[in-house]
């Protein structure tokens, strides 16, 4: 399915970032807890310390945190409009 008008296609980039990220999110927490499962598995706990997977976890969440904004709190189209609406004012107001 492909959208045909511009407002379309907006709405079908926006489609397109949040279920990237529905995958993405499952993909974390697969490889995750398949980590947290190795690290279990070889009886590191035992050993004290900060469990290594924390960190591919923390690292990894950050990204999926950047992914989750730009898919459901941005509009690049919103924000080049309001930019430009500024712009628009600024020009009124200084008569140009």
């Amino acid at each position: 399915m492909e959208p045909n008008s511009q407002r379309d296609q907006q709405l079908w980039k926006i489609a397109q970032a949040r279920a990237k990220f529905k995958t993405s999110l499952i993909i974390y927490l697969v490889t995750n807890a398949f980590l947290w499962a190795v690290w279990l598995a070889t009886g590191a706990y035992e050993h004290g310390g900060t469990p290594w997977p924390v960190w591919p976890g923390i690292g990894w969440g950050l990204a999926l945190a950047f992914q989750y904004f730009n898919a459901w709190h941005r509009d690049p189209t919103g924000d080049a409009v309001r930019e430009y609406e500024k712009l628009q004012e600024e020009k009124q107001r200084k008569g140009i």
